[in-house]
């Protein structure tokens, strides 16, 4: 089911099925670096809890480890 389209115009109905107007009303909050955000987003979790960093690519089905973000993570 193909209902939406998304490019460097925006969001909006592919009109190949059932589809919605609302979806250029959504803030995706996108990031422009993932690796950078993901070292960024771990002061936001307790020192006391080890985190592991992975980017999920969807061309090779793969995790890929940020190994930046993984070291920023250890738990102390």
């Amino acid at each position: 089911m193909k209902i939406a389209t998304l490019d460097q115009g925006g969001c909006r109905d592919s009109g190949q099925g059932p589809g919605t107007t609302e979806v250029a009303y959504v803030n995706w909050l996108t990031f422009s670096d993932n690796a950078k955000a993901m070292v960024e987003d771990h002061p936001l979790v307790p020192n006391d809890i080890q985190r592991y960093s992975y980017i999920y690519d969807v061309k090779s089905e793969k995790f890929v480890e940020v190994p930046e973000a993984t070291g920023a993570g250890k738990a102390s």
